[in-house]
């Protein structure tokens, strides 16, 4: 399926762009470009996190499967976040996984790396503070819309989500993965 709507400027990963400037050439310099295709994995349920992702394009998709149940997603991350929220949160494992469902640039780092410059950048701490606490909001609103509504209304939610953070017109996505993400 295509999806076409309005356009959006994104190229920027905004977690990266509110660093004051120092910061953010300290950063750079750990930063490696990359171009993450469909089902690239950035970290895979229970194993270890070595990896952080920015998103300058695209989306990643966060899922967790239970009791060997198909996977479901949890929340999406594009140009507004990063992938890795546990090596932020002071572990190396979680019970999610993170993959790449549109593909598109980034840039990416160790875990290693991703740990000494938050011990070092004070601003990039605090907006990892506020980007946690909205990526929580989300993982909250899918919950609820998930539960209370529609597989029509939360695949119009999914693809809004998507388009939000692709900055295309189009983006292609198969109806396999579409109903993996809505969980149907």
């Amino acid at each position: 399926a295509i999806v076409r709507g309005a356009s959006r400027r994104v190229g920027v990963n905004r977690i990266l762009e509110a660093l004051p400037a120092e910061e953010r050439a300290a950063l750079g310099r750990c930063l490696r470009p990359m171009r993450h295709e469909v089902r690239d994995l950035v970290f895979a349920q229970g194993e270890r996190v070595t990896t952080v992702v920015f998103p300058l394009s695209g989306v990643f998709s966060l899922v967790v499967e239970a009791d060997g149940a198909e996977a479901v997603e949890i929340a999406t991350v594009g140009h507004e976040g990063f992938v890795g929220l546990p090596v932020f949160l002071g572990t190396d494992r979680t019970s999610a996984q993170a993959f790449a469902q549109v593909p598109g640039p980034a840039y990416r780092m160790t875990a290693d790396a991703f740990r000494t410059a938050v011990d070092r950048l004070p601003e990039l701490t605090r907006v990892l503070h506020r980007y946690t606490q909205a990526l929580f909001t989300l993982v909250a609103q899918n919950s609820g819309c998930n539960r209370k509504h529609s597989m029509v209304q939360r695949c119009a939610r999914w693809i809004l989500l998507c388009h939000d953070r692709v900055g295309r017109d189009e983006f292609s996505i198969t109806h396999h993965v579409l109903s993996q993400m809505l969980g149907v």
